[in-house]
């Protein structure tokens, strides 16, 4: 009898984890494949490059403001509904994205995709949690992160491919229509219904948070590519005080939309530092690498693509043995080793010779990947279990926004150090990435200590 009724619910609980992964592959290749038609947007509607980019700024920035409130709402009418709700605005947003003929409509269709992103990402690890029984759930959050990985791996391909096929980078938004609406129809049938709470939203913190986090990004990006200066420290200020404010008006709340209980404690505070850092370092090594190929290698943009590849081709590679390894050793191990091995990889591109052949380059970025792939789900297992089940949402979003904010600050970091450093700026942005993902090793390892003693 027990085995005839744990048939359905394993069926069940797939048929859930498929709905979720379908959900995230969508949403992370979604804000993956725009980059690559970024020139041949500019060309057809005639605007430059450095406005064209803001195809997408509007997706991130949207996503960002938008993370902390959603994952708040989702935890008020259930994050199911806000999963699905996530998937349909995406799908409408990309039909506008589809018939855009200027650029400002694209990038508002743009801002619409980033919250259906921010949506589904707000909730994705919640989600998981409660479907997976504890025994699971370090295999499911690495399978999760192996979706995430190969959306990222493969996000080039598809672009490029849609655009060899169609010729028009419209298709590129169509795509998401038939794939969007079966992410949305299996979550309807697959997903748990969990109850909401009788929580109250404080709009005045919504708009500070919404206010923090655009300003800052703003901010970031007028420092990071050196126009305004000025004006771009200004913005950044702003978003920091808006940022204290929220604090204070947070501050003493039982269930605050900036999570501060969740923050005061430990292995949670430990696991979104991590997580920040360990998406600094990550930053730091991707976004210069491209100018290293070039400039110090001497390879071709083309060249330089596949090159990069063993990066997140390495993480897809290896996301089945974390899987594995989730329930044999101790996530505060595998993450700590995870940054370790990670940082050795940057490390070694940092001593690459510049006469190294295209084979030499790869294996050291395929170290890198590796250790970034032992560092992801093991640290997101820790964060997460450090909450109550409730709260699961708000964890979900922390864990999504520190991801953005690192890779923000990395990116922000890179490009001030290529304006400013005149030699070798690319060698200071590895030795950077090496430096905040060891020490986002030892952080981990505090967790290792502090069970121990």
């Amino acid at each position: 009898m027990t085995t005839q009724l744990a048939a359905p619910v394993q069926s069940v609980q797939k048929g859930a984890l498929s709905a979720i992964f379908l959900a995230v592959f969508l949403a992370v290749l979604d804000y993956a494949v725009a980059n690559i038609a970024l020139p041949t947007i500019g060309q057809d509607l005639h605007t430059s490059a450095s406005v064209s980019i803001w195809v997408v700024n509007a997706y991130q920035l949207v996503n960002c403001m938008l993370l902390l409130p959603l994952a708040t709402f989702a935890e008020r009418v259930g994050a199911k509904s806000v999963c699905i709700g996530g998937l349909l605005v995406l799908v409408v947003g990309s039909v506008i994205c589809s018939l855009a003929n200027q650029l400002w409509v694209l990038a508002l269709a743009r801002g619409i995709q980033g919250a259906g992103g921010a949506a589904i990402m707000a909730v994705n690890t919640a989600l998981v949690r409660m479907v997976c029984p504890p025994a699971r759930l370090g295999h499911s959050l690495a399978l999760n992160a192996l979706i995430t990985s190969l959306a990222v791996a493969v996000g080039p391909s598809v672009a490029g491919g849609i655009l060899y096929l169609t010729g028009s980078w419209r298709w590129l938004f169509l795509f998401n229509l038939p794939v969007g609406l079966l992410a949305a129809f299996v979550s309807f049938v697959y997903l748990p219904r969990t109850p909401g709470t009788e929580r109250r939203i404080d709009k005045s913190s919504v708009i500070l948070n919404m206010l923090t986090f655009s300003l800052t990004l703003v901010g970031c990006d007028f420092l990071a590519r050196g126009e305004w200066v000025f004006g771009g420290s200004l913005v950044l200020g702003l978003g920091i005080v808006c940022g204290l404010l929220l604090f204070l008006r947070q501050k003493g709340q039982a269930a605050p939309l900036l999570p501060l209980d969740l923050l005061a404690r430990r292995d949670f505070s430990i696991g979104i530092t991590a997580c920040f850092l360990g998406y600094t370092a990550a930053n730091f090594f991707m976004i210069s690498m491209p100018f290293s190929l070039t400039e110090l290698f001497g390879r071709s943009p083309v060249m330089t693509g596949m090159l990069l590849t063993p990066w997140p081709g390495s993480m897809v590679m290896v996301g089945p043995l974390v899987a594995y390894l989730a329930n044999k050793i101790p996530a505060q191990v595998l993450s700590a080793i995870g940054l370790v091995i990670a940082g050795c990889g940057f490390l070694l591109v940092r001593l690459t010779p510049f006469d190294a052949s295209n084979l030499d380059i790869m294996w050291r970025f395929a170290v890198a990947g590796v250790g970034f792939a032992f560092f992801v789900s093991p640290n997101n297992r820790l964060t997460l279990v450090a909450t109550p089940h409730e709260r699961s949402s708000s964890a979900s979003g922390m864990i999504s926004l520190a991801r953005i904010m690192g890779q923000t600050c990395g990116a922000t970091c890179v490009a001030l150090i290529l304006a400013h450093v005149m030699q070798f700026p690319v060698l200071l942005c590895l030795d950077c990435a090496v430096a905040v993902a060891w020490g986002g090793a030892l952080l981990c390892s505090s967790r290792i200590l502090y069970r121990r003693f």
